[in-house]
């Protein structure tokens, strides 16, 4: 893969020709990958969820608009940040998107600064998402690995229960359990019973 293809993109979805091209110059100024669309059409057919960047999209388009579009973003489950670009009408509009899962809004006409923070606020919540969604994924990976006894065992020690409880819930000895209980460590790289309590209740919210 090439490091054109790793580099974070900024995709900019409006109809406006020199509105796209203002904002492709901006950003390739200061070294941002950007790839241009006229229509919501033309980014879905193209849109990869693997890319990591993040969307800047008009409120107002011919064909789908911009609501549309991120209404049909976030049933796919496509997770890329999006800043709305609006007009003065559009305000409400483009609070009614930030309900909808848009991360901001930017109304018209901007300032070159107020634009690049606003994206670089996205790129990095972009990576930080993504970096989170690996580590749900490997931290899952890890409890798919232990053993129907040991999610017992775990079930048990998340809410509170002792080794000598937990053996006579499971008709077996505390020696048994605490021989468990090291393994569960063990395979999900952890040393106390607090490090397993949260990892397992923040995978149940994820």
């Amino acid at each position: 893969m090439s490091e054109r293809a790793l580099q974070a993109t900024v995709f900019v979805v409006d109809d406006d020709e020199a509105m796209r091209d203002s904002i492709r110059w901006l950003l390739e100024s200061v070294n941002l990958g950007v790839t241009l669309f006229s229509c919501a059409n033309d980014f879905l057919e193209s849109c990869d969820p693997g890319q990591e960047g993040c969307l800047l999209l008009d409120v107002r388009m011919p064909g789908m608009s911009g609501m549309e579009l991120l209404e049909t973003l976030k049933s796919s489950g496509i997770l890329l940040p999006v800043i709305m670009i609006t007009g003065h009408g559009d305000v409400p509009m483009a609070v009614r998107a930030l309900k909808h899962g848009a991360m901001d809004f930017i109304q018209k006409p901007f300032n070159a600064q107020e634009l690049l923070d606003r994206v670089n606020a996205a790129l990095k919540l972009d990576r930080e998402q993504r970096q989170r969604r690996r580590e749900i994924g490997r931290r899952h990976a890890q409890f798919a690995c232990l053993t129907d006894r040991e999610m017992e065992v775990v079930e048990l020690v998340v809410v509170g229960n002792s080794s000598k409880i937990i053996a006579k819930r499971l008709g077996i000895s505390p020696k048994t359990v605490d021989i468990h209980r090291a393994n569960i460590m063990r395979k999900l790289d952890i040393r106390t019973v607090a490090e397993l309590v949260q990892l397992r209740l923040g995978l149940q919210d994820s």
